[in-house]
């Protein structure tokens, strides 16, 4: 049977603050650049000032999810309601999208981050695309 245990419900701990972002955020800005990586193993989505330093960045694995399921729209969807919410607080008024890669969770984070109300003046997509590749390997001699 042992000690009965007291749990406290709730978000909010000892210092008033929400669970989810536990630092609050010290620098204001209004606009940024958004970059998203989507692979076909995870998605990774940073938010940068104007000059490039990253300011706020998460990815679905950071987020708890394994496996497979880091490279579902959905994971980036989450990843991109995550940063979108740290960027709404941080006074984020407009972004330029940058994307990068071929994953799944291309298209499902950006537009989850543009439903926090930050508006979106442009999207870049810059793909790397091999124009021939490497050479091929010799043929196999058995």
């Amino acid at each position: 049977m042992g000690k009965k245990r007291i749990v406290k419900k709730g978000g909010e701990g000892e210092s008033g603050k929400a669970g989810s972002s536990s630092r609050a955020p010290r620098r204001k800005m209004e606009g940024g650049r958004l970059y998203v990586e989507a692979t076909y193993n995870n998605t990774k989505v940073s938010l940068s000032d104007i000059s490039g330093n990253i300011v706020v960045w998460s990815s679905s694995g950071s987020l708890g999810f394994a496996g497979a399921k880091k490279g579902t729209p959905f994971a980036a969807a989450k990843v991109g309601e995550l940063v979108g919410d740290k960027a709404t607080a941080m006074g984020v008024k407009e972004v330029s999208v940058i994307v990068s890669g071929v994953g799944a969770g291309r298209e499902s984070s950006i537009r989850a981050f543009a439903t926090k109300g930050i508006h979106i003046s442009g999207i870049k997509d810059t793909t790397p695309v091999p124009h021939n590749g490497p050479r091929p390997p010799k043929a196999r001699r058995v």
